[in-house]
């Protein structure tokens, strides 16, 4: 039997699942396909094949293809997107705002307030929901982003081009680029926040910045794209797709999102006491009832022509609406 550690990791954007074989020493020749699939619970050899065509099949760190022949002693590691689901989806009507779609991939802009898949109190009416109706078939998920976030998805449609796909997300080919509005200036234009990330022990619904020790690798790159004293929009670029990476790191530097109630940002933590300035916030808070974060492009190599997709979402009406009452109280008060 062979020596598995199983080495998953579940982030916000990127789901994989990461296993790691050592070949016993009594192994017969046999192909890896075949191997692997007498290995992993649930998989079938075309997955297999498809994860060794895109690369995400190695052996003694070298990537191998799916005719390989295991030996003893070999360590195997593979990378699978998207363990299968315990339950049952349910596929549900829904208006789906669909930006892209082809045989292999669709491009979804996803409003603020839908759940991307179903779990723990979101049983229904999550976007996986709506896609199974839109589809008539699964729809085959390579990240996932926040239910009050906004913006670009991207979804497979076949189990082939999620491997793929799920290789670019790994490697950090894929372009992901946010728009943030955080409490607070900058004395800089630009910067980078790297910072570990692991649950939060106060509430295990947020994550904290920690020690190298504990935690997963976070990068986030940030660019101011306009400045109103109190608040700040920038743009986020994220190197890596941890759980609430962007509003965690900022919050972090002391730059929580606006209007962002699990990170503190649905106070007034910056500016004067007066009492008007402090209905001005509030009337922004009603207008942006959610954490001020939005996916505006996603870049990506298609799964099959090997195409570079570029596409980009316009900042959503709430959010579009407070920046405008920023940009007045600012012009107001110069």
């Amino acid at each position: 039997m062979a020596d598995e550690t199983p080495d998953i990791e579940q982030q916000e954007q990127e789901l994989y699942e990461h296993h790691r074989f050592t070949v016993d020493r009594g192994q017969t020749a046999m192909r890896i396909d075949i191997y692997l699939q007498s290995h992993l619970m649930g998989v079938s050899r075309n997955k297999v094949q498809a994860a060794a065509k895109a690369g995400c099949v190695r052996v003694n760190d070298v990537e191998t293809k799916p005719s390989y022949k295991v030996k003893p002693g070999d360590v195997i590691t593979v990378l699978l997107p998207e363990p299968p689901h315990e339950f049952e989806l349910l596929p549900e009507p829904m208006d789906i705002p669909v930006v892209y779609e082809d045989d292999d991939v669709l491009v979804v802009d996803k409003p603020a307030g839908l759940v991307v898949h179903p779990g723990v109190g979101n049983w229904t009416g999550t976007l996986v929901n709506g896609l199974l109706y839109y589809l008539n078939s699964t729809p085959y998920l390579v990240h996932r982003i926040d239910k009050d976030t906004s913006g670009l998805l991207l979804v497979a449609k076949t189990e082939a081009a999620q491997v793929v796909l799920a290789k670019q997300f790994f490697d950090h080919t894929i372009e992901r680029k946010y728009n943030a509005l955080v409490w607070g200036d900058f004395d800089e234009d630009d910067g980078t926040i790297v910072g570990n990330l692991a649950r939060s022990p106060r509430d295990r619904r947020t994550m904290d910045v920690c020690d190298d020790e504990h935690g997963k690798h976070a990068v986030t790159h940030w660019h101011v794209l306009e400045r109103f004293g109190y608040v700040t929009l920038v743009e986020c670029v994220l190197e890596t797709g941890r759980t609430h990476q962007i509003r965690a790191h900022m919050r972090h530097i002391g730059h929580p999102l606006f209007s962002d109630a699990s990170y503190g940002g649905d106070a007034i933590l910056k500016g004067t006491t007066f009492s008007r300035y402090r209905q001005f916030v509030e009337n922004c808070f009603e207008v942006l009832p959610r954490q001020a974060l939005h996916a505006r492009i996603l870049g990506f190599e298609h799964p099959t022509t090997g195409k570079h997709l570029h596409f980009e979402s316009p900042l959503p009406a709430d959010f579009a609406a407070c920046l405008d009452r920023w940009r007045a109280y600012t012009a107001d008060h110069q």
